[in-house]
């Protein structure tokens, strides 16, 4: 079963859409705060959470090729009224996180730039990630596809500046492959990497991407083929963009006081680095929220659209999940910490998206000869209960602290 490379290529996109909440500003400042407290020490949680992630990516996408249809909505199929309305409740929980994480990295970006205040930033943040939307609704998801992998090599570019200038010690960032960790403060870190890395509103979106993209096809084995180069060019790019931020952190900045925030991050990098390097990281940053709160908003409407049926006005759901961000700046909230547990948050979500995901997907009655392998799902279900497990230790560390 093969696929032409003109149709192939014709077939890109999902993915990449997808792949903008991996590179999103909490993974800024999960991945920067990792690599200047621990220096290379996370460099394993990354890369283990990106394979994860590409896994979980695939079946998301396949079960919307396959069935038509995307993961919230065959979930509402399924669950009593009562039990539908409790899981969007928690799904909404995460999307407000989620919006969280992207409008305040936004707001930095824009005050690292232009000087202006955080709160006037999470505002235009919100706004223009709201005309961005627009392109997917008004014109064609093609067109928003092509705007977001526009973004995505600008996040790239980016954040990998600072690695072009000063390249990380090869030894001792092979030793970061080793897992390990130091404390209940690395734990935090290691679950707030995993919650940036691998998102509940992303596992939900990348099937609803793949209905409005390709409907359901009758026979699948192409586009599903092609669907596992688009997941994985999509996914290994965004995992590079966070390997990169941690090591860039972990070379430049690691041991400097305040490196432990995104601003310090900019100001440890001015002094290390150059303004040049600092600029590029702040442009960079800006481009990740703009595009990661515009996909954002995509994942809470098919949310939304598939557990309850509703649709809310693109302005509406914008202003309703962007407010808390807003608010939260306006009364002097450190941005830093709350982008830091807004991904602890999100990780504790991703069991709600991912358990489901793996029981339809190996169900045979829903995909028929497409179900997943005994061995896909065998390895899907390991890494729920990483995931689970994690959050077990990390809810044992704060209690027994």
């Amino acid at each position: 079963m093969t696929v032409s490379s003109d149709r192939g290529l014709a077939l890109l996109g999902p993915a990449f859409v997808a792949s903008i909440a991996y590179v999103d500003p909490g993974n800024v400042a999960t991945d920067g705060q990792a690599g200047a407290q621990f220096g290379y020490l996370l460099v394993w949680v990354v890369v283990a959470a990106n394979l994860m992630a590409a896994v979980v990516q695939y079946l998301s996408a396949k079960l919307g090729i396959v069935t038509g249809r995307s993961l919230t909505e065959l979930l509402g199929e399924r669950l009593r009224p009562a039990v539908r309305l409790a899981f969007w409740a928690q799904a909404e929980l995460v999307a407000l996180a989620t919006d969280l994480a992207e409008v305040m990295g936004g707001a930095i970006a824009l005050g690292i730039l232009f000087r202006l205040p955080l709160p006037l930033g999470g505002v235009i943040t919100a706004v223009v990630s709201t005309g961005l939307l627009s392109v997917q609704n008004r014109w064609s998801q093609r067109s928003f596809e092509g705007v977001i992998t526009v973004l995505l090599a600008v996040i790239a570019v980016g954040f990998a500046a600072g690695l072009v200038v000063r390249p990380p010690a090869v030894g001792p960032a092979l030793d970061g492959l080793l897992p390990r960790l130091h404390g209940s403060d690395s734990l935090l870190l290691a679950v707030g990497i995993l919650g940036s890395t691998i998102m509940p509103h992303v596992i939900y979106l990348h099937s609803a991407l793949a209905r409005d993209r390709f409907g359901r096809v009758r026979e699948p084995g192409s586009l599903l083929v092609a669907t596992r180069y688009d997941v994985g060019v999509a996914m290994g790019f965004a995992g590079s963009v966070n390997l990169v931020m941690l090591l860039v952190a972990a070379t430049a900045l690691y041991g400097q006081p305040g490196a432990d925030s995104i601003l310090g991050v900019h100001g440890a990098m001015q002094g290390s680095l150059g303004n040049q390097v600092a600029t590029l990281f702040a442009v960079g940053l800006l481009a990740s929220g703009i595009a990661s709160s515009a996909v954002g908003g995509y994942a809470g409407a098919t949310v939304m659209d598939g557990l309850l049926h509703y649709r809310v006005p693109i302005l509406a759901r914008r202003a309703l999940t962007a407010l808390p961000a807003v608010a939260l700046l306006a009364v002097g909230v450190d941005p830093d910490q709350a982008l830091l547990w807004s991904q602890v948050i999100l990780s504790f979500g991703i069991p709600f998206a991912l358990v489901p995901l793996i029981v339809l997907a190996a169900r045979r009655q829903l995909m028929g000869r497409w179900v997943n392998r005994l061995g896909l799902t065998m390895l899907a279900s390991a890494i729920a209960a990483v995931v689970i497990a994690l959050n077990l230790a990390l809810i044992w560390s704060t209690v027994a602290n």
